[in-house]
């Protein structure tokens, strides 16, 4: 995965593509504006993605109370999982994310 390359990484889109849980519009363009989950990317990494969110979903105070909220909007369980699998992604994106490189001062 990125691990041994961050730098080939360049957004958090582009890392959401690779660990497969980029937004794809459902059906032919004449929906109501839902999304899936894209199938295609690095599936041990979706994977992992899915059992944080799930975790988070029993033990993780404000991931309940968010999921508390959405479903009273009138969100499935799948549509929450699939808003919190790119928050997550966005978390990892700005762990792994390479520090700016800076040139050392000459005198």
């Amino acid at each position: 995965m990125a691990g041994d390359n961050p730098e080939r990484i360049k957004s958090e889109a582009a890392l959401a593509k690779l660990a497969g849980i980029a937004p794809v519009p459902t059906g032919s363009g004449m929906t109501s504006g839902r999304h899936r989950i894209n199938r295609g990317g690095h599936r041990q990494l979706n994977a992992a993605i899915y059992r944080t969110v799930i975790v988070r979903m029993r033990f993780h105070q404000p991931t309940i109370d968010y999921v508390a909220r959405r479903t009273a909007e009138g969100k499935t369980k799948r549509e929450i999982i699939r808003c919190r699998k790119r928050y997550v992604i966005r978390e990892v994106y700005h762990l792994i994310r390479p520090a700016p490189q800076t040139t050392p001062a000459t005198s």
